[in-house]
C-alpha cells in the first residue's frame, strides 16, 4: 500500500521525519519503506503559458511561450490541451525525463523542429513519471508559484507499507492515519459525513434484492443524477498517481480515490443501463457469459457471485463490472455501489478468472461490512462536488448479514502476564483508546469490556487486544529481563524423534530420501491399483493444474515417478524412500492424514551393494532392510502372506510387530511398473509411523554380554510344503536355552518325496549360568525334534 505523506497529512498532524515515521510503523508490526516522488525533477520548474502561436510549417504543432519568472522561453509543442494562462511544468535543456514514446529515460536536448528551435519542453505526466498519461500536458493548479521548482511544489514522500493479510484497515489512507495518530500521540481527523439530498426518494427509482445472502451480507447504493463526465481536479489526480493509480475520469477517479481513502471498493453503474431499475445480487448461472469492462468474454459458474438486473449480469461481484453497464462520456446518472462480499468467494472468483485487482485484494482480506456506508457517503459527496448533479433522497442499505458485535473482556492482569510487564490499567486503556476502541468497566469481572471500531476486522479475542497494547506502547519499550525461574525440562516429541531415527538408519543403509508434493493427479493414483481409484482421492476445489488436482492417498505414485526419472540417468542400484503424509477421505469430515514410510529398491545387479555382493536385488533384500530398520529400533517383526493389490501375489508379506500390522513388503506388480514406464523388478516396503511409534516407546532393559560361549548346531528338517518357516522357528524358539535361530537353506527337489521340502536352520544354544556341554545340547535338540515331529510331522533329514 503506497501512502503519500502529503495526502496522509490531511487526516493526521505529522511532525516526524518520514524515516522515523517509517521506523515506527515497522516496529508496530507493518514493515514500511519510503520513496521520494520528484527526485528526478531537477531542472523542472513551474511556468505559465503567456502566448500560443501556430507553427509556420506544421498544422498540428504550435509555438508556446512560457513565463518562468526569471526568463521566458518559446518551445514547440503538439499537445491538444494548451490554453493561455495555464500553469505548467517546464523542463529546461539538460533535464533527464522519461521519453513519452519509448518509456526510457533520456536527456532533453536543444532541437530544431520543422525549422524552429525548441529549447525545452512543456511536460506531460508520463514524461515526469507520475502516470502513463501522454495525451496532453500536465496542468497545475492556479496557485502553483511561478518559477518555483516542481519538486518543491509537488514532490512528496511516499510510504510503502507491506500490509499483512490480517490488517485490511491499513489498505487505506485513513487506516494508516489512525495508526500513525496512535503511534505519535496525535488525533486522526476522519469525520462522519452528512449528505444533502435534493432529488426524489431513491427507493422509488431503484430496488435491490440479495438472493444469496451467504455471499453478500450487505449491499448499499446511492443514486446521483445530472452528472457530467470530465477531468478530475489536479490534487486528486496527484494523490492517485502518487499512490500508484492512473487517473482516468472524474467518476472512476472518485471511486478509486475513496477506495484508497477508506479501504472500501466501490463501483459505478450507468443508471440508465440497468434493466427494470432493479439490482439482484445472485449466484451466476452455470455457463452464463458476460463481457467485462476489459472487453473479454467471461464464462461464469455457479460458485461465482454476480450483480444482475432483471435480465442479465451487470458486474462480477467484488471483481469487475460488465461492459453493458459501463459509465461512459454519455452517462448522466450514476448508481453507486458499496457492498460487502464473502472473502473466500472473491478470492476464488478473481483467481479463477485471472482478475486480481485492488478491489478484490481488499474484499478477500475480509474488510468490515460497516465500511460500506461511510465510503458510500464520501464518494457521493465527491461526485456532487466534482461532477455536479443531485443525489436521490436516502440510501439503499440491504443488510441481511447484520450481527451485533460482542464486546471483548480485557483483564489488565492478563495483559501483564502475557507481556511480562506491569502496565497500569490507565496506560492499557489509553493505548486502546488511541486506536479508536471504546470501552467500559465490566460489571461482573475485573477488567474492561472493549468494543472494536467498525474499521477493524482482525480483533476477536482478548489476545488480539493484548497485541494492540504491545504494538502501540512499543515492543522496544517492553523491558528485557532474564527468566526468573528454571527452564522446564524438554521432554521432546516421540514422533519427531522416531522420524529422525528412521531417516538416519535408512540413510546409513544407502537410501536416498526424496520429498515430493502432497498434490498429485487422479491418473497417477489410478495406476497404483491397476485402473481403480481405491481409495477415492480428495479433489482440490481450485487446482492450479490437472497434474496437481487432488491429494495423494499413497506415497507410491510420486516415488515411482522419481524412480523412473532416475532410471533414465542411472543404470545401477537405486534405493529411494520418502517419509510423508497421505490423505484419506472420511466422508464429509476432514481427511485423515497418517504419516507413512515408503521405500523402493531397484537395480540391475551390475554395481556393488552391501558387502561387495554382486547379484540382482530381490525380495529378501527389501525384507532385510525392514528387519534391519526394526532391529535398530529394538524391535522384531513377524511376516505373513499379504494381499496388497499393488504387489505381486506370493511375493509379498505383511509386517506385524507385537501382534499389530504396521506395513507391507514385496515386489511391485508388473502391471503397476508398466503403467509408470518402469522395466525390471522393483521391491517396495511401506510402514505406518503411527502404528510403529507405540512399540518404540518405553524404557529398554539392559541385557549383559553373555559370559559363557554359545554352542552352534545346524539341522536340516523335512516337512510338508504347507508348513511355514515361521511355524518352525516359533517352535524352536520356545526352548529357553535357544538364543537364536536362522534359516540358511531351502531345498525342494527329486531327492525328497512329493509335497515335501527341506529347511536347514542354524541354532545357537547358550546358558547364562554355565558353559553348556555337548550332552546338554543333544538333550535340548532331541526335545526340539520330538516336539516338531509330534505336532507338525517334521523329521530330521539324513
Amino acid at each position: 500500500m503506497k501512502v503519500p505523506v502529503r495526502w496522509l497529512k490531511d487526516y493526521v498532524d505529522i511532525d516526524l521525519p518520514p524515516a522515523e515515521l517509517a521506523r515506527r510503523l515497522t516496529m508496530a508490526g507493518t514493515e514500511t519503506s519510503m520513496m521520494s516522488l520528484g527526485q528526478g525533477w531537477q531542472g523542472v520548474v513551474i511556468g505559465e503559458i503567456i502566448a500560443i502561436e501556430p507553427h509556420p510549417d506544421a498544422d498540428r504543432l504550435r509555438l508556446v511561450t512560457v513565463d518562468l519568472a526569471a526568463e521566458k522561453q518559446t518551445v514547440v509543442c503538439g499537445a491538444p490541451n494548451l490554453y493561455w494562462g495555464d500553469k505548467i511544468a517546464f523542463a529546461a535543456v539538460g533535464t533527464e525525463l522519461i521519453d513519452g514514446h519509448t518509456g526510457e529515460k533520456a536527456v532533453l536536448k536543444k532541437v530544431k523542429i520543422r525549422g524552429v528551435v525548441s529549447c525545452g519542453m512543456v511536460c506531460s505526466e508520463k514524461e515526469l513519471g507520475i502516470s502513463d498519461s501522454h495525451e496532453g500536458i500536465m496542468v497545475l493548479p492556479p496557485e502553483a508559484p511561478l518559477g518555483a521548482s516542481l519538486a518543491d511544489f509537488l514532490g512528496d514522500v511516499v510510504l510503502d507499507l507491506e500490509v499483512t493479510p490480517n490488517r485490511p484497515d491499513l489498505l487505506s489512507v485513513t487506516g494508516v492515519a489512525r495508526e500513525v495518530a496512535a503511534l505519535t500521540g496525535k488525533s486522526a481527523y476522519v469525520s462522519e459525513l452528512e449528505l444533502d439530498y435534493e432529488g426524489e426518494s431513491i427507493e422509488k427509482q431503484i430496488s435491490v434484492e440479495i438472493a444469496d445472502t451467504d455471499l453478500c451480507p450487505r449491499y448499499c447504493a446511492s443514486l446521483i443524477a445530472g452528472i457530467e463526465i470530465g477531468e478530475s481536479p489536479e490534487l486528486m489526480k496527484q494523490h492517485l498517481a502518487s499512490a500508484g493509480m492512473r487517473p482516468i475520469n472524474n467518476i472512476v477517479d472518485i471511486t478509486n480515490y475513496v477506495m484508497l481513502e477508506y479501504g472500501q471498493p466501490l463501483h459505478g453503474f450507468d443508471y440508465n443501463k440497468i434493466g427494470d431499475k432493479k439490482i439482484i445480487v445472485r449466484r451466476a448461472r452455470d455457463g452464463e457469459v458476460m463481457i467485462s469492462l476489459d472487453g473479454v468474454e467471461r464464462k461464469l459458474s455457479r460458485d461465482m457471485l454476480v450483480i444482475g438486473d432483471s435480465r442479465r449480469a451487470v458486474a462480477i461481484g467484488g471483481v469487475m463490472g460488465a461492459a453493458n453497464s459501463e459509465v461512459d462520456e454519455k452517462t448522466t446518472a450514476i448508481l453507486l455501489e458499496a457492498a460487502s462480499f464473502k472473502p473466500s468467494s472473491i478470492h476464488f472468483t478473481s483467481r479463477k478468472l485471472g482478475l486480481v485487482s485492488e478491489a478484490s485484494m481488499r474484499f478477500e482480506r475480509a474488510i468490515r461490512a460497516e465500511l460500506t456506508l461511510p465510503a458510500l457517503k464520501r464518494a457521493t459527496q465527491l461526485i456532487i462536488q466534482i461532477a455536479g448533479g443531485k443525489a436521490a433522497r436516502g440510501l439503499i442499505d440491504v443488510y441481511p448479514g447484520r450481527r451485533e458485535p460482542e464486546p471483548i473482556l480485557l483483564r489488565p492482569e492478563r495483559v501483564n502476564k502475557v507481556l511480562g510487564v506491569d502496565f497500569s490499567p490507565e496506560r492499557i486503556e489509553s493505548a486502546l483508546v488511541a486506536l479508536g476502541f471504546h470501552m467500559k468497566k465490566a460489571s461482573s469481572a475485573e477488567g474492561l469490556l472493549v468494543n472494536t471500531p467498525y474499521w477493524r476486522s482482525d480483533i476477536s479475542i482478548e489476545e488480539d487486544l493484548i497485541e494492540e497494547v504491545a504494538r502501540i506502547i512499543g515492543y522496544d519499550n517492553i523491558p528485557t529481563t532474564i527468566l526468573s525461574g528454571m527452564i522446564p525440562p524438554q521432554s521432546g516429541n516421540p514422533a519427531v524423534k522416531l522420524r529422525e531415527r528412521v531417516n538416519d538408519i535408512l540413510t546409513g543403509f544407502g537410501f536416498q530420501e526424496v520429498i515430493t508434493y502432497s498434490l498429485t493427479s487422479r491418473e497417477v493414483m489410478a495406476k497404483l491399483s491397476q485402473g481403480l481409484l481405491e481409495p477415492e482421492p480428495l479433489p482440490l476445489a481450485n487446482a492450479m493444474t490437472v497434474e496437481q488436482g487432488c491429494l495423494r492417498t499413497s506415497l507410491r505414485g510420486n516415488l515411482l515417478i522419481a524412480l523412473e526419472s532416475n532410471r533414465r540417468h542411472e543404470n545401477g542400484t537405486i534405493m529411494l524412500y520418502e517419509l510423508g503424509r497421505i490423505y484419506l477421505t472420511l466422508g464429509s469430515d476432514l481427511p485423515e492424514e497418517p504419516e507413512i514410510l515408503c521405500g523402493l529398491l531397484s537395480g540391475s545387479g551390475e554395481d556393488k551393494i552391501w558387502h561387495g555382493r554382486r547379484e540382482a536385488i530381490g525380495f529378501f533384500d527389501a525384507k532385510g532392510v525392514v528387519e534391519g530398520l526394526l532391529s535398530r529400533l529394538g524391535l522384531g517383526a513377524e511376516y505373513e502372506e499379504g494381499d496388497d493389490k499393488g504387489l505381486m501375489a506370493g511375493r509379498q508379506a505383511t509386517i506385524t510387530v507385537g501382534g499389530e500390522r504396521i506395513g507391507v513388503v514385496g515386489e511391485l506388480h508388473p502391471a503397476v511398473a508398466e503403467a509408470f514406464d518402469i522395466t525390471g523388478e522393483v521391491y517396495l516396503f511401506e510402514m505406518e509411523m503411527a502404528a510403529l511409534l507405540p512399540h518404540t516407546l518405553g524404557h529398554k532393559t539392559f541385557q549383559p554380554i553373555p559370559r559363557f560361549p554359545a554352542v552352534v548346531r545346524d539341522i536340516a528338517l523335512v516337512l510338508d510344503n504347507s508348513i511355514s518357516n515361521k511355524q518352525v522357528i516359533d517352535f524352536i524358539k520356545g526352548f529357553s536355552l535357544v538364543q537364536e535361530v536362522a534359516l540358511f537353506d531351502v531345498y525342494i527337489g527329486k531327492q525328497l518325496p512329493s509335497g515335501k521340502k527341506s529347511l536347514a536352520y542354524r541354532i545357537n544354544f547358550q546358558s547364562s549360568k554355565h558353559t553348556m556341554t555337548d550332552e546338554e545340547v543333544d538333550k535340548v535338540q532331541q526335545k526340539i525334534l520330538n516336539k516338531l515331529s509330534g505336532e507338525l510331522g517334521v523329521s530330521l533329514r539324513v
